[in-house]
């Protein structure tokens, strides 16, 4: 996954399941959906951050 927004969009994903799964277990509804996409977002964000400091590193190099 070379592109930010991918990573992104893995991690709006990723939090939105987890969220959805803790809606059901819960019974609360979206709330926890939310929730999980607003998590999805900073992990998408942290990994396509990451990401970059790396690439930045391996050219330099």
């Amino acid at each position: 996954m070379n592109k930010p927004s991918m990573q992104i969009g893995l991690g709006i994903a990723l939090g939105a399941g987890i969220g959805a799964a803790v809606a059901v277990a819960l019974g609360t509804g979206g709330f926890w959906l939310a929730v999980g996409i607003a998590v999805g977002v900073a992990i998408g964000a942290a990994m396509s951050r990451n990401k970059s400091k790396t690439k930045i590193l391996s050219t330099n190099d």
